[in-house]
């Protein structure tokens, strides 16, 4: 096994509504899915975002899509009207997430 980036694997969306960042994560080849669905779980995208993410992270899986997608609550200091952050919308959420090394097989 070797660790690599999901930006090897995946490409990325964010967004927001409100104080919660949305993250589409989207599998680069239909045989990706199976692996990102095992190794990017709602625990691990919790850990990678710790200290911005303050609430809960939820994972939803969409299969038709080769897609992960993710709601981290409390992470936008309140959303875009009243946060100090630099990112209040959370654009630039995915690109953080793509930064997140998984195992893969040797192969791959």
């Amino acid at each position: 096994m070797k660790k690599v980036r999901l930006l090897k694997l995946a490409h990325a969306r964010s967004g927001d509504k409100g104080d919660t960042a949305n993250i589409g994560l989207i599998a680069l080849r239909p045989e990706y899915y199976e692996l990102l669905k095992r190794e990017v779980t709602a625990e691990r995208v919790k850990e990678h975002f710790a200290g911005i993410c303050l609430g809960e992270v939820e994972r939803y899986e969409l299969p038709n899509l080769h897609a992960l997608n993710f709601l981290l609550h409390k992470a936008l200091g309140g959303g875009g009207t009243v946060s100090l952050k630099t990112d209040a919308q959370g654009k630039t959420y995915s690109s953080a997430l793509l930064r997140m090394e998984i195992e893969v097989p040797e192969d791959l």
